[in-house]
């Protein structure tokens, strides 16, 4: 009986050529013709897993996590300064944008640590400023935007609500150098109507002259408030 021999199916050469020109995988330095170079794993032709791109128009670097040739992940982005790189942002990325919890430095003495939607501060955050003041709390498209506490370099503060980067709403503000506090509402910045009262007049570094005078109004409260009262409702309709 003869024997057949059945040869073996073969892919055709095109696609046995493209196979092996895939980028996949973990692979050395892929230059751009644009100067921009990358080296790290690639799956299905594109960035995908750990690696650091370097741009040649800005000499910035990121090292860290990739999705299908976008940063997601955790991830560090660095700038050259000075002949040496200066870290700009460490944290979490999406969609090549900023996302997530991450510090990003904006300069020596000022950087923000905290939550990040779309490469804008939203969530939670602290931001430390030069002059020495430092916020914590709420953000909302890049501005301070709802509870939140600044913190002055003399150690005064406020305590409350704010709405696009100013106090708006109820809130407390210690004046801590002379041993006031003062609570009450604000619009836009701008404190309307409250009340200040000594605290920790005694140990202030700067205390007031004179204590201020008790208030002989009836019902003080009740004056305040109804007058609070005129100030939020102003408040909700900015």
């Amino acid at each position: 009986m003869p024997l057949t021999k059945i040869p073996k199916k073969r892919e055709p050469l095109w696609k046995e050529s493209n196979f092996n020109a895939d980028k996949r995988g973990v692979r050395n330095t892929f230059y751009s013709v644009n100067g921009d170079q990358y080296t790290g794993e690639w799956e299905n032709n594109k960035k995908n897993g750990k690696g650091t791109q370097v741009w040649k128009k800005t000499g910035a670097i990121y090292d860290g996590d990739w999705k299908d040739d976008q940063r997601c992940g955790f991830g560090t982005l660095s700038y050259p300064s000075n002949d040496v790189f200066r870290k700009v942002y460490s944290g979490g990325w999406k969609n090549d944008k900023r996302h997530g919890y991450g510090t990003n430095f904006y300069t020596n003495t000022e950087y923000y640590e905290g939550e990040w939607y779309t490469n804008k501060r939203s969530g939670w955050g602290r931001m430390y400023y030069g002059d020495g003041s430092v916020y914590e709390g709420e953000w909302f498209n890049d501005l301070k935007n709802g509870q939140g506490m600044l913190r002055l370099a003399n150690e005064n503060r406020y305590e409350g609500l704010w709405k696009e980067d100013k106090k708006h709403g109820e809130g407390k503000f210690f004046y801590l150098n002379k041993g006031q506090l003062y609570t009450g509402v604000w619009v836009e910045d701008i404190a309307k109507c409250g009340t200040m009262e000594d605290f920790g007049r005694e140990g202030a570094p700067q205390p007031t002259i004179y204590p201020i005078p008790k208030c002989e109004l009836l019902d003080q409260t009740a004056v305040t408030k109804e007058a609070e009262e005129k100030f939020l409702e102003q408040c909700e309709n900015q």
